[in-house]
């Protein structure tokens, strides 16, 4: 990487950098090729008079043997108590350097690397798990994250029809407006039990703490997707849905991290062996995805520094060609 000129690079830009056939493949990439990825970082801040905020710092670089070398580091800082100031509770910004020499090379946004990668990570799995003639999404959760599942899985798969459940039905009907004017056959559901059950692929992105996806109410065939719990408090799907499916993770980190597995596995719901492999694994052939049109899929996900990596990696050489 000769040109080594630093680069603010803002969200619209770092958006457009990453249209998402091309990242889920480029993520298809780059877990087979692998990088170096310590675990990340956790620092307490002590707060007064409001919530403990946190810093999350998570690294990643290029193999010694790769011929482009790339290191980035995504810095996240989670701040409780901005609710009450009117401000987002959670900020993260991208630098990403030469691996070789060390220089900086571009400072970008965070969230829009985080939002767009986390979508594709599990658009990528859905390409080894979801049905090949998979037409129907069910979308829980109707925020930043969610509105970007359906592009994400028109990518890989030939969806027909995008539902949508969220608590506050008004914030479904808006992301619902939003698919519509983007010419997606989009519409709101109220009963959660109906829509799992008609549903070839259900993806959800909330916050919730306690199962809202029952197992008792999935049909053969279906994948589930679960995008929002990251912690060991929360949960999306029950331990039904968990034990009757084949499940897989990002990486094996979502077994320490993740109350959709930690919690079934500290009850002896099932063992650690029930996750059969990682998205790695899948995209080398180590370990099969779907291997019949009626078994159940599942797939946790808590976040990688690999798909940071690559999705920033991605931005820059964007820039770079436009601004020769």
């Amino acid at each position: 990487m000769s040109d080594a000129r630093m680069r603010l690079i803002d969200s619209q830009a770092t958006g457009a950098g990453l249209p998402y056939g091309a990242l889920v493949d480029a993520l298809q990439s780059g877990f087979v090729t692998g990088c170096m990825v310590p675990a990340r970082h956790h620092h307490h801040l002590e707060r007064s008079g409001e919530p403990d905020a946190t810093l999350l710092l998570m690294p990643a670089w290029s193999k010694a043997e790769d011929q482009n070398q790339f290191l980035g580091v995504k810095l996240v800082t989670v701040i409780p108590g901005n609710t009450t100031r009117g401000l987002p509770g959670l900020t993260s910004t991208y630098i990403l350097y030469d691996g070789a020499t060390g220089q900086q090379l571009a400072v970008m946004d965070g969230n829009v690397i985080t939002s767009r990668r986390t979508v594709a990570t599990s658009a990528l799995a859905a390409r080894y798990l979801a049905r090949d003639d998979a037409r129907s999404l069910l979308v829980i959760g109707s925020g930043r994250v969610a509105s970007q599942i359906p592009d994400a899985y028109r990518a890989v798969r030939a969806i027909e029809k995008v539902f949508v459940w969220d608590i506050n039905t008004e914030s479904a009907e808006k992301l619902v407006r939003s698919l519509n004017n983007k010419g997606i056959a989009a519409g709101v559901v109220t009963d959660l039990e109906q829509a799992v059950g008609d549903a070839d692929i259900i993806s959800a992105a909330t916050l919730a703490t306690s199962p809202i996806i029952k197992g008792a109410w999935v049909r053969r065939g279906t994948h589930i997707d679960l995008i929002g719990g990251f912690t060991p408090n929360m949960r999306e799907a029950d331990d039904a849905a968990l034990k009757m499916a084949r499940a897989f993770v990002d990486t094996r980190e979502a077994l320490h991290e993740a109350g959709d597995l930690i919690q079934p596995m500290q009850s002896g719901v099932v063992a650690e062996e029930h996750v059969l492999g990682t998205l790695e694994d899948l995209a080398n052939g180590d370990v099969s995805g779907r291997t019949s049109t009626d078994e159940i899929t599942y797939f946790k996900a808590v976040g990688s520094g690999l798909a940071d990596l690559v999705a920033a990696r991605m931005v820059y050489q964007q820039v770079c060609t436009e601004r020769q």
